[in-house]
């Protein structure tokens, strides 16, 4: 096993003429769940898109090591190859792609592997099972008139299926009730093992009731300005970011 999942090191990233991510340093090992959070506009989002390679942002300066491999030279569908996932804000709807279709061809590639048929859907169907999800969403072209709340059960149905070395979950919680943020964080908390790491950014403290981080991550003006466990999240449930926008 790798020493570390990921290992950012004073990484930088600008999009159009404007400098987000100002030195980020990030180190996740196998087994272990960490939280990000920061006010809007502090570069959480960036961080999530640049890991997985979105061409939007240009990377300025820093590495990022991925399973010990240089990451940022990677393209995009090598990044989810050697298992890292990223569940998106804002998922995109696919017309004419159905969700049990998409499953299926995406475990082949990441797997190299095209699964059986009827064991990988009673697979999936377990899964959909613990989100409280319905079968007839096989069925559905991805996304295509799905609620918010559903979208965020399909990404993190597509998370169970792929079995990512690193789930990057950005900001999942956005547009849940209370209902659907407990079902999606107790499958995420359920999700967690030994040989994996799940990276989770938000601004909800809420998801904390569901999952228990082993690390937290204040994330200010494009850097990590402060690292903790669960006791730093409940200090800015109480006093905000304030005190850590002044440390910047």
């Amino acid at each position: 096993m790798c020493e570390s999942i990921l290992k950012v090191s004073g990484l930088r990233a600008t999009v159009g003429d404007q400098e987000i991510l100002k030195g980020v340093n990030l180190e996740i090992n196998p087994g272990e769940v960490h939280v990000i959070m920061g006010p809007n506009g502090a570069g959480k989002s960036t961080l999530a898109n640049v890991l997985m390679g979105h061409p939007a942002y240009e990377v300025t300066g820093g590495e990022a090591l991925f399973m010990n491999k240089g990451l940022l030279s990677m393209k995009v569908d090598e990044r989810a190859r050697a298992g890292l996932f990223l569940s998106f804000q804002y998922p995109q709807e696919v017309s004419g792609v159905t969700v049990e279709n998409f499953l299926r061809t995406a475990k082949k590639e990441v797997s190299g592997i095209m699964p059986m048929m009827g064991r990988f859907n009673a697979t999936v169907k377990s899964e959909m099972q613990s989100l409280e999800m319905d079968e007839k969403y096989l069925a559905r072209y991805l996304n295509e008139g799905f609620s918010g709340g559903e979208k965020k059960k399909s990404e993190i149905l597509q998370m169970a299926v792929l079995a990512p070395k690193l789930a990057i979950l950005d900001e999942t919680d956005s547009g849940l009730d209370v209902d659907a943020i407990r079902v999606v964080y107790e499958k995420v908390q359920a999700l967690a093992n030994a040989d994996n790491a799940i990276l989770v950014i938000t601004h909800y403290n809420k998801i904390l009731d569901y999952i228990k981080p082993d690390f937290v991550h204040v994330l200010v003006d494009g850097k990590i300005v402060k690292e903790g466990d669960l006791g730093l999240a409940n200090t800015i449930q109480s006093s905000g970011y304030e005190a850590f926008r002044a440390s910047v």
